[in-house]
């Protein structure tokens, strides 16, 4: 189904549509006036492009450099040139663990690659706990948003939905009570999981370490209370040192939700005693976006989301009608790039 036709659908209720791209429209405010508070925010964004497209450049020694690293921390280093290795890697780990409860932070790489419903039909409860990802798993979507996968979805909606899967009480969409509930319900799943799955939003070269942002605190939640940590990141997720860190921490949080810093940005160097972590590095299409002079720069992506914040087609036509994991403008580089005889049905809807 098209895109055109996917977005008709989604304007049926042009009430939702409205507070859809009202919303989105705030986030993207939020946005501006926070990198407005930095001076030289164009120079700042600048040097973090610089930094990506020398990593770009260098991405076969960075890689090395980091898994070396990794290595001499501990950490059990894998790699997969697709989806298929990566959740076949991720499953072996598992049956060594004889693991059959699994928390997953918010990754759009495991989204890429289907890992979910390819764990499930092997008989592993996998349970997303960032907040909106466990919502739209519960109503059996995707995300829509790669930084706000619910939103989507109205505080009636959930508390709805929250009724049929939580067995919650009707609370006239009371978003403190919905989250209490959420609380509750996850806080189990933590402590009942065998392994932690995580996603990757740096990964850098010269410690061997990777970082995790969350505003909710459910990554540290599952890494530390499971036996083992698997996380997941794309070879472009690669910065050269430590101390390049500050550009994108500042960067990436401002961008997406107009906040100074994400609330937790939590540094995995190697696995606690007793323990294991693994690190999956997955190609899945990306050495070939490398090669293509007209679709490399799209490697530079952060995952920030401010191009959806912004993008007015987006904003009124929601995410699941781009009918790609990644959605919005970037998605529509992004994905279509990895098949060109699908960019070539497909008009870019941006």
């Amino acid at each position: 189904m098209s895109h055109a036709t996917k977005a008709t659908a989604f304007n049926k209720d042009e009430a939702k549509v409205n507070w859809h791209d009202k919303a989105l429209w705030y986030v993207r405010e939020k946005r501006d006036k926070s990198a407005h508070k930095v001076q030289g925010w164009e120079h700042l964004r600048q040097l973090g492009s610089s930094i990506k497209a020398n990593v770009l450049s260098n991405l076969d020694d960075y890689l090395i450099q980091f898994e070396a690293n990794a290595k001499k921390n501990g950490i059990h280093v894998h790699w997969a040139s697709n989806a298929e290795e990566h959740n076949t890697i991720v499953n072996a780990i598992l049956e060594k663990h004889n693991a059959k409860k699994v928390v997953k932070s918010k990754s759009m790489l495991t989204e890429e690659c289907h890992l979910n419903p390819f764990l499930e039909a092997k008989g592993i409860e996998v349970i997303d706990t960032d907040l909106g990802e466990r919502i739209v798993q519960l109503a059996e979507e995707p995300p829509s948003h790669i930084v706000l996968p619910a939103i989507h979805k109205t505080k009636e909606e959930v508390d709805v939905l929250f009724q049929k899967h939580l067995g919650t009480k009707p609370s006239q969409r009371n978003p403190e009570y919905l989250v209490s509930e959420a609380r509750k319900h996850l806080r189990d799943k933590f402590i009942k999981a065998d392994v932690a799955i995580t996603g990757v939003n740096f990964a850098v070269a010269d410690t061997g370490g990777v970082i995790v942002c969350t505003n909710e605190g459910n990554a540290d939640m599952g890494v530390h209370l499971a036996k083992a940590h698997i996380a997941c990141m794309g070879i472009e997720k690669i910065i050269p040192q430590e101390k390049h860190l500050g550009v994108f921490l500042r960067l990436l949080a401002r961008s997406a939700t107009g906040q100074p810093i994400t609330t937790y940005s939590s540094h995995f160097n190697k696995p606690e005693n007793g323990k294991e972590m693994h690190i999956v590095i997955v190609d899945n299409g990306r050495t070939e976006q490398l090669s293509r002079p007209d679709f490399r720069a799209s490697l530079h992506c952060i995952r920030c989301g401010a191009c959806m914040n912004t993008c007015p087609i987006y904003r009124r036509s929601g995410g699941h009608s781009y009918d790609y994991t990644i959605p919005g403008p970037i998605g529509s580089i992004f994905s279509p790039g990895k098949d060109l005889k699908k960019l070539a049905k497909n008009h870019l809807a941006m």
